[in-house]
C-alpha cells in the first residue's frame, strides 16, 4: 500500500489558522510584539507554539476538536483560506491592542506630566514602540512592562488565545458591535487611567504656577523665570518619586481588569 501524505495535508489549512491566531500577538502585545525581539525569533515561536497548541485542539470533547475537525474533514478554498487567515491573524491583534493598552496609558500620562513640568524637549527613543518619548514617558512605560511581567499578563495572553480556539471557531472571528465596544471601553479605560496617574502632579503644578504667580506680582525684583522652572521640575520629581508606589497600584488594577475582560469575552 502505497505510503501518502493526504493525512497530514488535511490538517494544513486547520494548522495555518491556528498558527496565524498565535502570530497575532507577536505583532503588537506587549513583550511578546516588542520591536526589540528581531522578526525572525517571533516567527520561530509562532510555530513553535502552533505545532504545540495544535495537538491540543484535537483532544476529544473539548469544543475546539469539533471546529477543527470540521476544517479537516471538509477543506478549505484557497480564497476561502485567505480571508480567514486574515481573520484569525485580526483576532491575535485585537487580543494583543486590548492588553498594550493599559501600557499605552502610562506612557500617555508621562508625556503630560512631561508637558507640565517643561520636560516635554527630552526626548528619548523608545524602540519598544519604534518612536520617541519623554522622560517620565520612559520611566511609566518601564514600570508598567515590569507590572505587566510581574502579573503574569505574558502568560494570561497565550491562555485568552489557546482558550479563545474553544470559543471562537476557527475562520468564524467577525468585527461586530460586541467586538467595538469592548474595544471602546477599553479605550475608555486608557484615558481614564492616563489622567488619573497625571492628575495629582497637575493639581501640584498648578498650584505652583499660581504661587509663583504671586511672587511675580509681589516681589518684581525678583527674576520669577530662573526660579520657576527649576523648582517646577523639582517639585514635579518629588512628587513621581512619592507617588510612584500609589501609581504602580493602579496601574496593577488596570492592568488585570484589561486582561480578565479580554479573558471573559473570548470565554476563557
Amino acid at each position: 500500500m502505497p505510503v501518502t501524505l493526504d493525512p497530514i495535508l488535511n490538517h494544513v489549512p486547520a494548522w495555518l489558522m491556528v498558527m496565524f491566531r498565535i502570530t497575532g500577538i507577536f505583532v503588537i502585545a506587549p513583550v511578546l510584539g516588542s520591536n526589540t525581539i528581531p522578526g525572525r525569533i517571533k516567527i520561530l515561536f509562532a510555530l513553535v507554539l502552533s505545532f504545540c497548541v495544535y495537538p491540543m485542539l484535537l483532544t476529544p470533547g473539548k469544543p475546539s476538536a469539533g471546529f477543527v475537525g470540521h476544517v479537516v474533514d471538509h477543506g478549505m478554498s484557497m480564497w476561502a483560506m485567505g480571508g480567514a487567515v486574515a481573520m484569525e491573524l485580526l483576532l491575535g491583534i485585537v487580543i494583543g491592542y486590548g492588553a498594550t493598552l493599559p501600557i499605552i496609558a502610562m506612557q500617555t500620562a508621562g508625556h503630560i506630566v512631561d508637558q507640565q513640568m517643561g520636560m516635554g524637549l527630552g526626548g528619548l527613543f523608545n524602540p519598544e514602540l519604534n518612536d520617541d518619548g519623554t522622560v517620565s514617558s520612559q520611566f511609566f512605560f518601564i514600570l508598567a512592562m515590569m507590572i505587566f511581567m510581574i502579573i503574569g499578563g505574558h502568560r494570561i495572553l497565550l491562555a485568552t488565545v489557546i482558550g479563545s480556539y474553544d470559543n471562537v471557531p476557527l475562520g468564524g472571528f467577525r468585527v461586530d458591535g460586541h467586538v467595538l465596544d469592548l474595544l471602546i471601553g477599553m479605550l475608555a479605560a486608557m484615558f481614564d487611567l492616563a489622567f488619573r496617574i497625571a492628575a495629582p502632579l497637575l493639581c501640584i503644578v498648578f498650584l505652583e504656577t499660581i504661587a509663583m504667580g504671586f511672587i511675580a506680582r509681589t516681589v518684581p525684583q525678583m527674576n520669577i523665570l530662573s526660579i520657576g522652572f527649576p523648582l517646577r521640575i523639582m517639585v514635579g520629581i518629588g512628587i513621581l518619586v512619592v507617588s510612584t508606589a500609589t501609581i504602580a497600584m493602579a496601574a496593577t488594577g488596570s492592568m488585570r481588569q484589561a486582561l480578565n475582560q479580554l479573558s471573559r469575552f473570548f470565554g476563557v
